[in-house]
């Protein structure tokens, strides 16, 4: 559904509520899993999509939006790292025409002066921040989702383009940051996937994936032996430099390893050239590039133009178009996720496209699967933009063989065998049963998440092993768990369980939000918990809610209303909640505070940086504040993140009172947050 054709908030709420889904979902499988299921072209649309239908509803955008963050979440197997700034990703582009109208959009708010821009070639490897103390190397971290990362630093130390000590320049601060892309070149991975050939392994679909994995490994000989290398593009602080020219000669100076290919240009124009130029050298070069990025040269004029929630205004990246193949569709599978939605996927002849071997492709849906007519043997030209499974193009009829018929969604779920349901009007197919295997994995894994029970330690391999030995069929069954039994899982040693265990019985006090989110009902995220919760009180009274008195809270609407209603009424889901609390899990009620936030109303908008906008929320409310989505003129407080809405300028208008960040986090006795530009990575 095109944002142009949501005509009510109904229908958008919908929608995008559905597009969220996904992008979470696919934002899990390429950041976190190195697993995509999708190309970054089929992904820049859905992001497109969701874009433009919160620019059109600007009141349904939350802080759980994926246009609210960047990246996901770290993974459970290393430490965290807090960046010292954020690491916020670029805006894309794929026509030249755009490229052009990113030119006037920094000329319209620089006016009439010169303006240069670099050019660098996009690489295509894994986002890394080093840190160094008096020319030392300190620390590596990975980008993770853009605020905290993974700590890779014995790994990242294994490199051998990495400097150990580097040279300073004279009156330079003694601590500084670097940021690049680490990442393994094609001889490195050819290599790699023959010894692991020779070894009767799986082999890696392409040299990002296998970069990634390298710098994830637990041993650090591992990733020694992966032969990984490292473009460096950033630099913070900049020292004297006055652009990013001279940002990338200083650290080469330093004795860091920078891209040969950058160059400095005039005008846009001039950098269009620098695109058509490597759309066809790329092909010649070791190492895998998919787009360049485009960057305002003069640091002043950088500064000037600032930022946006995700992306610096003053950079792009340019996208280079899909490259295409031949292949045979071997059959199509279907899979099933948390909410039981049944996406159909094309198993491929492995083909090679740009030195990345490819063998699966989502289709969506079944009317996808009809729209492009796509049949098990059939012959087809799949396209890849980027790391990622390609999407099927279109399908070369005139090898079609004979007697092929046309392929249909199974009757029943291949999981459990249920019938598939699908509402009229609906392009998704769902398995309806709360219990099917596949469902159960996914709603673990979204129960033990951060937002909701924050059990770290639960990863995909724990929990299929869980699954597949009968220890676990439901999230209550998490709170039986015993030593023992983690003990015999693949993977853990005394201390390794005894965590997990100590962190499953710290989740046990969980308050109604975190408690209301981790069920997974339907359309009921980070915000919408804690307005359900701040309105019922108890899951209990929330149990017994009519459609009506839902639809009556603030902000919540029709679809949410019959979301909530339809969860509760179902036997199995009582059934689930009781069985979580007779297991131990208490709900905590929010403490009644006499401070500066009893009684006082708070409205958030913007991106905070020390905590997402649900944890704010959630700390309001055991303050005893009141959070609200819309400011009136009962408003106390409008907290101002970066990058505000509409909502500062009606708070504005109507003399509410404004905190930033700062003074926000000392009046909820946080603390206050590093003051600096995020930078981008790209």
């Amino acid at each position: 559904m095109a944002a142009g054709a949501v005509k009510s908030i109904e229908e958008a709420q919908a929608r995008i509520l559905e597009l969220r889904t996904q992008i979470e979902y696919h934002n899990r499988q390429y950041h976190e899993l190195d697993a995509p299921e999708i190309t970054d072209a089929e992904y820049d649309a859905l992001f497109l999509e969701l874009v433009e239908l919160e620019t059109q509803f600007p009141e349904l955008v939350t802080p759980d939006s994926p246009t609210q963050r960047v990246g996901g979440p770290p993974s459970n197997a290393f430490a965290k790292v807090t960046h010292r700034v954020p690491m916020l990703s670029l805006n894309n582009a794929f026509e030249r025409d755009e490229v052009r109208e990113f030119d006037k959009r920094i000329r319209r708010v620089l006016g009439d002066v010169p303006v240069e821009y670099v050019t660098e070639l996009k690489i295509d490897g894994l986002a890394m921040s080093l840190l160094y103390e008096d020319g030392q190397y300190k620390v590596g971290a990975t980008r993770g989702d853009g605020f905290i990362g993974e700590d890779v630093t014995a790994n990242v130390k294994t490199i051998p383009s990495v400097p150990l000590r580097v040279t300073v320049p004279p009156e330079f601060p003694g601590t500084f940051e670097v940021r690049g892309e680490v990442y393994m070149p094609r001889r490195s991975f050819q290599r790699l996937n023959e010894e692991l050939a020779r070894q009767g392994k799986a082999l890696f679909a392409n040299p990002r994936n296998a970069a990634a994995g390298a710098v994830r490994q637990l041993d650090p000989r591992v990733t020694a032996s992966r032969r990984l290398d490292t473009f460096i593009y950033a630099l913070d602080p900049a020292g004297r430099t006055r652009s990013q020219a001279q940002i990338l000669e200083l650290l080469r100076q330093m004795g860091f390893s920078v891209n040969p290919n950058s160059r400095t240009h005039a005008d846009i124009e001039s950098a269009i050239g620098f695109l058509d130029e490597w759309e066809e050298k790329r092909r010649s070069l070791d190492y895998q590039t998919d787009g360049i990025v485009i960057k305002v040269n003069s640091l002043a004029q950088q500064a000037e133009l600032g930022f946006v929630s995700r992306s610096p205004r003053w950079a792009l990246a340019f996208k280079f178009p899909p490259e295409q193949a031949e292949t045979k569709v071997e059959e199509i599978r279907v899979y099933v996720g948390r909410t039981g939605a049944v996406t159909p996927v094309a198993w491929l002849q492995p083909v090679v496209i740009s030195g990345t071997t490819v063998s699966r492709a989502t289709l969506h849906n079944e009317d996808e699967v009809a729209r492009k007519d796509v049949r098990p043997k059939d012959y087809v030209i799949v396209q890849r933009a980027g790391d990622v499974i390609p999407e099927v193009v279109r399908v070369i009829r005139e090898k079609r063989p004979k007697g092929s018929r046309p392929w249909h969604m199974p009757a029943s779920c291949p999981e459990c065998h249920t019938p598939l349901h699908r509402e009229p009007g609906e392009a998704v197919t769902r398995c309806i049963n709360p219990v099917c295997p596949a469902q159960v994995r996914e709603h673990l894994r979204h129960f033990v998440s951060r937002s909701a029970m924050n059990i770290e330690g639960f990863g995909y391999a724990t929990l299929d092993q869980l699954l597949d030995r009968g220890m676990v069929r439901d999230p209550s069954d998490l709170y039986h768990l015993t030593k023992a039994q983690l003990l015999s899982l693949e993977g853990f040693a005394d201390k390794s369980a005894q965590n997990l265990l100590d962190r499953i019985e710290a989740s046990k006090e969980a308050t109604l939000p975190r408690f209301l989110l981790a069920l997974g009902i339907p359309h009921v995220g980070e915000h919408m918990a804690g307005v359900l919760a701040e309105h019922f009180g108890t899951v209990e009274r929330l149990q017994e809610a009519t459609t009506d008195e839902l639809i009556a809270v603030g902000g919540v609407g029709a679809i949410v209303a019959d979301a909530v209603h339809e969860f509760f009424q179902r036997p199995e889901s009582r059934r689930l909640i009781s069985r979580i609390l007779e297991a131990g899990v208490m709900i905590k009620q929010p403490k009644k505070a006499t401070g500066p936030l009893a009684g006082k109303t708070f409205v958030l908008t913007g991106t905070l940086q020390a905590m997402t906008r649900g944890e704010a929320e959630e700390r309001i409310r055991e303050l005893g504040g009141v959070p609200s989505s819309n400011v009136s003129k009962k408003t106390d407080y409008l907290v101002v993140g970066a990058d505000p809405g509409s909502k500062l300028e009606k708070a504005q208008r109507l003399k509410v009172a404004v905190l930033e960040e700062d003074a926000f986090l000392e009046l909820i006795g946080g603390q206050p947050v590093q003051q600096a530009h995020p930078y981008h990575s790209q």
